[in-house]
């Protein structure tokens, strides 16, 4: 996934658009909510009859809140965009963030501070730990149900999660060559990959593209898999090493099925290994 703190110049040409979707606002909104805090909105929690409107800036935000519960998900950014930070919303898009009554972005998204100012006196605005880890998953998706007043749906969610997650596991185990974990390297935001394979990985590199000395220390370790991200990928990490790098994509599809994930990661890396 695409962690990165690159700049949109465009999106300056927007700050009029975001200042007048504002309505009631006072004082600087600079400091990032925490996501119990809110933007002037009722902190009652929706109910089974009346689920929440939920903005999201991408897919993977959005398998969040669909896990967590909420029926009523609305993305900007398309799947379609390779590297979701380099997408420049429009207007409408900042109009929609303005009607919602939750807003679920990134930190790490460049358009994330315009995002916030234009969300309006309406919506509660949630910060989101994008990361794939089971662990992480299961906490953010209790935390969005708690907001949303899904507790029971996103229960019965993980639950489901669960019983997936083991399945997978135990089948790219079992494809391991010789019944041996393979020596893998990892992107840094492609640890929850290795681990979904019950393996730990030898050596992780990146962001950034991989240094001469890293390429010496990592290549040492004699991988026979790399473990890339598939959304900042920098072309074949490591050359002349006769290690499969495998793309592993973090984003869900536009169904915002995050165990759809899950299952595909699994299935590039048992390619990956020689497995079917």
């Amino acid at each position: 996934m695409a962690r990165t703190g690159v700049r949109i110049p465009s999106l300056v040409a927007l700050s009029a658009l975001g200042l007048t979707l504002v309505t009631g606002c006072g004082g600087d909104k600079g400091d990032t909510p925490s996501p119990s805090s809110s933007a002037g909105a009722s902190s009652a929690p929706a109910d089974d009859k009346q689920k929440p409107a939920v903005v999201v800036t991408t897919t993977w935000e959005g398998a969040f809140a669909k896990a967590a519960g909420a029926d009523d998900v609305k993305v900007i950014v398309p799947q379609s965009v390779h590297h979701a930070p380099d997408y420049d919303p429009k207007p409408s898009d900042l109009a929609a963030v303005a009607q919602a009554d939750f807003v679920l972005y990134a930190p790490f998204e460049p358009y994330a501070a315009k995002i916030k100012e234009a969300a309006g006196s309406k919506a509660k605005l949630v910060e989101v730990n994008l990361d794939n880890d089971p662990g992480t998953v299961k906490a953010e998706v209790d935390k969005l149900a708690a907001l949303f007043g899904t507790t029971e749906a996103a229960t019965k969610w993980k639950t489901g999660f669960d019983s997936e997650y083991d399945k997978l596991n135990k089948d790219v185990q079992a494809a391991w060559p010789g019944g041996k974990s393979p020596v893998t390297v990892t992107q840094v935001f492609t640890d929850w990959a290795a681990k979904l394979a019950g393996i730990t990985p030898a050596g992780t590199y990146g962001p950034e593209a991989v240094t001469p000395a890293q390429l010496a220390e990592l290549s040492g370790e004699k991988p026979s898999l790399v473990l890339d991200n598939a959304h900042m990928s920098t072309g074949t990490v490591l050359p002349d090493s006769g290690a499969q790098q495998v793309q592993i994509v973090n984003y869900p599809g536009e169904d915002l099925d995050l165990l759809a994930v899950y299952r595909d990661a699994a299935t590039e890396i048992k390619k990956g290994m020689g497995g079917s």
